[in-house]
């Protein structure tokens, strides 16, 4: 059996992210996400950073000029060494996919035939936020989903379970940029029925 590391996140105003680590069955300050998605050069950064220590852990940078909503992910500081990216699919078959690559992991170029396969694939409901990653063997290796009574754009309540093993910062990154892309998929909704009226 594979244990998992619950943790849970609450979002207060956009992209900013408090996480705390439950898995002792005490609450315990985990990391922190901070940052801003103004889709401006240079401005499309989240910063995941220690709680105790502040120290920057994962910075995630969206690609401005991509097909599909990706980001760049950086373990660190700004600078730091690129450890992958994840991007939308596509094309999906059921339901959205987001594909995870890592840095180093064969393929030629971020594009096209020559891309390595994905060393995380992330299905499920985004709109409803229940959804897995799972790793190059098909094995979920993490889940996150809505939890709570009360959920609005800008302040989402997620449980997160995490098996052993796995990069629980990387999985935490991938899930603020996910909560981002279907805020923005929400505020576009809203905006086009209003329209509509």
């Amino acid at each position: 059996t594979t244990t998992t590391q619950p943790l849970t996140r609450l979002s207060f105003t956009g992209e900013d992210f408090d996480i705390v680590e439950i898995t002792s069955g005490n609450e315990e300050d985990f990391v922190r996400v901070r940052g801003a998605m103004l889709h401006l050069p240079g401005k499309d950064k989240m910063t995941v950073s220690s709680s105790s220590s502040g120290e920057k852990e994962v910075v995630m940078d969206r690609v401005l000029i991509a097909a599909t909503p990706s980001y760049d992910l950086y373990r660190g500081h700004d600078g730091g060494a690129k450890i992958g990216w994840m991007e939308k699919k596509l094309i999906s078959l059921m339901t959205d996919t987001f594909d995870v690559y890592m840095e180093g992991k064969g393929g030629f170029g971020v594009t096209g035939l020559f891309k390595p396969d994905p060393a995380y694939r992330i299905e499920g409901d985004f709109l409803d936020r229940n959804f897995s990653f799972k790793n190059e063997e098909g094995k979920v290796v993490a889940r996150a989903n809505m939890d709570g009574w009360v959920q609005l754009d800008m302040m989402n309540h997620y449980q997160v379970q995490v098996a052993d093993g796995m990069d629980a910062l990387l999985v935490l990154a991938c899930i603020c940029c996910i909560d981002e892309e279907f805020d923005e998929e929400h505020q576009k909704r809203k905006e086009e029925r209003e329209n509509e009226d």
